[in-house]
């Protein structure tokens, strides 16, 4: 699981959505529930999608959407927004 050090690869401030969705899912797999591996699918934003690696993704601009991008195990390796 990647390491998450405060102040230098997660926001203090609360303004980057980004930097503080990365820091709750990077490392983690998605799923039913909450524990130390895995987040709680139901808990993600309503405009999300997950994109798992290798996988194409269209185009379309969605304000505010949340992309999650998946390493080959499964687990949440980016999150970007558009």
């Amino acid at each position: 699981m990647p390491l998450v050090v405060p102040g230098i690869n997660s926001s203090l401030t609360g303004d980057n959505q980004q930097s503080q969705w990365l820091s709750k899912l990077a490392g983690k797999k998605l799923g039913d529930k909450h524990d130390e591996t895995s987040f709680a699918r139901q808990d993600l934003p309503k405009q999300h999608r997950i994109l798992p690696q290798g996988s194409m993704a269209t185009q379309e601009f969605i304000k505010d959407r949340m992309n999650i991008h998946l390493g080959e195990d499964g687990t949440v390796e980016d999150v970007k927004f558009n």
